[in-house]
């Protein structure tokens, strides 16, 4: 079971909706991210590899935020404007 940003991706879904289940992820910048990485979005979550896995995350780190970052972020964002 692949587990990207603190969460465990789905094992029988695609990758590219497995992806989503991550807070911050959509329909396009799962795809996108799967682009970058070189990584087919026909391919089931149970059958990345760690080398897959490793690249998922790198993609992950450098161009998204996502999870608690992002939570932070919005909570602060609707602080400041009330």
């Amino acid at each position: 079971m692949a587990r990207i940003a603190g969460v465990d991706l789905p094992k029988d879904k695609h990758i590219v909706v497995g992806l989503q289940y991550i807070y911050g992820i959509g329909p396009t910048a799962s795809k996108q991210m799967l682009a970058k990485a070189g990584i087919d979005e026909n391919l089931k979550a149970k059958d990345l590899t760690e080398e897959q896995v490793t690249r998922i995350r790198n993609v992950l780190d450098v161009d998204y935020k996502v999870e608690g970052d992002l939570r932070r972020e919005v909570q602060f964002n609707i602080k400041r404007l009330v």
